[in-house]
């Protein structure tokens, strides 16, 4: 998978054969509004699931009093961040990669508008939908720093996450406020979030309008993810030690922290922390997340290389350990605290080994799809093996119990993606 070589790069020129193929005196100003249309469309990518966990014991009343069918409001989407993953580059092929993140934001706000029509079917079909957006633009989204931004990957992959968790942090914490100024409307509360999308949508359709221009005697255009005749298959990758290191890190990471996103607030609230307090208190999680995953380009250069991840895992024992120990509504922040550390940090990882390990752009967007779509399909395991796992004890124990247990293959597996080695690289491929 490569991308061709008249691709539009960082502060270049456009594509050859664009109407806008021509010299340009602000590349700086040009990188920084590509740089920003990128962390606007990051923002967005969490913010319509972080939403609906402030919110779930309205919306479990609302549905009948079924948590099973709150909860699949969570999970959906995460399983089709994995299933809709596959489908990313043969969507780049026809219609670009920077114009499939365009669409995929106006996409996101289609899904949250949906949320608004008064009907359990509006609301899963809204929910769908705004997972399917949100994994094309996963895939998308390090092809695209790796493309625009070659030079300044780490840095760039740094502000990804940032981004991503800041949208995180603005829904959870803002939310239940919403529902209060809509007159107690959780749907309009989950509607508002479609504003966002729609702004990411008109800063980045500048960039999308840029005709890449077509490939000769094909429909593929130039800035699409593209098969080489030469180039190894998935198949292949998917008897690579390094891709499934990758992969089982990015799969892990991800199961803990949707795990923690859906189920943390009613954990809190059953002791004894009211519900706008419980959500700030998720929602305050971010802050040092955003902190550990800036610090993540610098982190990477301690040796050994897997002493990152170890920090990681030990900030996320500390934090799932101390929860068990909230009771009568004190607030646990310094808990919160460690594990907005360990998922700052995993996450800013995760994403950062799909760029590290492909020795070139050639090889991004196939471990970026191996990695996100079966990661994500594991991941999506989390909220409901919890909730299960709550529903048969009755309690917390358990649950973060079977977390501390998932931990432990998250840091085996981010120690193997942590070794400084190319997916296909000697050793990296089973015979």
């Amino acid at each position: 998978m490569t991308f061709t070589d008249e691709a539009p790069r960082t502060g270049s020129l456009p594509a050859r054969g664009s109407s806008a193929a021509r010299p340009r005196r602000g590349s700086a100003a040009l990188a920084v509004y590509v740089a920003a249309g990128l962390l606007l469309i990051a923002f967005n990518l969490r913010v319509g699931i972080a939403s609906v966990s402030p919110v779930l014991s309205s919306l479990e009343h609302d549905l009948g009093g079924s948590p099973a069918a709150a909860s699949l409001l969570t999970t959906i989407p995460v399983f089709a961040f994995g299933a809709f993953a596959f489908l990313t580059p043969a969507l780049s092929r026809r219609i670009g990669l920077h114009r499939l993140l365009g669409v995929t934001m106006a996409a996101a706000a289609l899904g949250i508008g949906l949320r608004l029509i008064p009907s359990p079917v509006a609301l899963f079909a809204g929910t769908v939908v705004v997972g399917a957006a949100i994994a094309v633009a996963n895939v998308c989204m390090p092809a695209a720093i790796k493309q625009d931004f070659a030079h300044r990957t780490a840095s760039m992959m740094g502000l990804y996450s940032t981004a991503m968790f800041v949208g995180a942090a603005v829904a959870t914490a803002f939310t239940v406020p919403l529902m209060a100024d809509f007159g107690g409307s959780w749907r309009a509360a989950l509607g508002f979030w479609l504003v966002p999308a729609a702004a990411a949508l008109l800063v980045w359709l500048p960039r999308a309008a840029m005709n890449p221009g077509h490939v000769p005697h094909s429909t593929r255009v130039l800035d699409a993810v593209e098969e080489l005749p030469d180039e190894p298959r998935m198949r292949r990758l998917l008897r690579d030690r390094v891709a499934w290191a990758v992969t089982g890190f990015m799969g892990t990471q991800s199961l803990t922290y949707y795990a923690a996103l859906t189920w943390i607030p009613t954990l809190l609230r059953d002791a004894g922390v009211p519900d706008g307090e419980a959500g700030l208190m998720l929602s305050y999680t971010s802050l040092p997340g955003i902190a550990a995953a800036l610090a993540v380009p610098a982190l990477s250069r301690l040796r050994p290389p897997w002493l990152p991840i170890a920090l990681s895992t030990a900030c996320l024992i500390v934090g799932f350990t101390g929860l068990l120990l909230v009771t009568d509504g004190g607030a646990p922040w310094w808990w919160m605290t460690f594990l907005g550390l360990g998922q700052g940090s995993a996450i800013a990882l995760s994403l950062s080994f799909i760029v590290l390990r492909s020795p070139d752009s050639r090889h991004t967007g196939h471990l970026s799809t191996m990695a996100q779509g079966i990661g994500y399909l594991l991941a999506g395991l989390g909220p409901v093996g919890l909730g299960i796992i709550h529903s048969a004890t009755g309690g917390w124990s358990m649950p973060v119990g079977a977390l501390l247990a998932v931990l432990v293959a998250q840091f085996a597996a981010g120690a193997a993606a942590a070794r400084d080695r190319h997916v296909f690289s000697t050793g990296g491929a089973r015979p």
